[in-house]
């Protein structure tokens, strides 16, 4: 997947919850702020 640029809305997905239940993102669309924060792997640096 290509990067976003910054205010580019973000395509549906849905991943389970810590909880294990799923969280589906059009789900918060236009009802309140979500911020998404993406990295490499879990335990590393980067």
């Amino acid at each position: 997947m290509a990067a976003l640029d910054p205010g580019v809305m973000a395509p549906d997905f849905t991943l389970p919850s810590s909880a294990g239940d799923p969280v589906t993102l059009s789900r918060y669309r236009g009802k309140r702020q979500v911020v998404l924060a993406f990295y490499p792997l879990d335990w590393t640096g980067g």
